[in-house]
């Protein structure tokens, strides 16, 4: 069995994660969403929060592809998460050149640790380059609109968690 982890904060979920997350259920049998507790990020949504986005988001996804996916909170090291579920390949977004240079870095740090997993650039369908989960909270925050950059359940919980 083929298992993908696409680890991110996910705060919040974006359209952009979401066609990643399909597209990388064409490459494995089960893929798990490695949801990063990074508490230097502060994030807008809780841990528990931004996993029900991600089980909410998903269950289609599943339902349409018969891939498992599954969220699963981590805040070891991404080589030690991987291991823990059991992933050989690590799935990464890329919006732009910017993204690349830092997934650079870390698939050469990555291979050092674990020469074992290997990790998978996808790049974002091009309606969806731009959009950043920061930038998101940022125009919700400011009341701007949203839903052109989240699935309409999150566009939902932005409003409620910022009103």
């Amino acid at each position: 069995m083929r298992v993908g982890l696409y680890p991110g904060t996910f705060d919040p979920v974006t359209l952009g994660h979401m066609d990643i997350i399909r597209r990388a259920t064409r490459l494995v049998d089960r893929l798990v969403i490695g949801i990063a507790i990074n508490r230097d990020k502060g994030p807008l949504f809780s841990l528990d929060e931004r996993v029900g986005m991600i089980e909410a988001e998903c269950a289609a996804i599943t339902k349409d592809t018969g891939v498992e996916i599954v969220a699963h909170p981590f805040e070891n090291l991404l080589v030690d998460c991987a291991r823990d579920v059991g992933a050989q390949v690590l799935v990464r977004g890329l919006r732009a050149v910017a993204d690349f240079e830092y997934e650079y870095q870390m698939v050469g740090m990555n291979r050092v640790l674990d020469n074992s997993i290997e990790t998978v650039f996808l790049m974002a369908e091009a309606e969806h380059q731009a959009i950043a989960s920061k930038l998101v909270k940022e125009i919700a925050r400011l009341g701007g609109d949203v839903s052109k950059f989240v699935p309409p359940a999150i566009d939902a919980a932005l409003r409620a968690k910022l009103a």
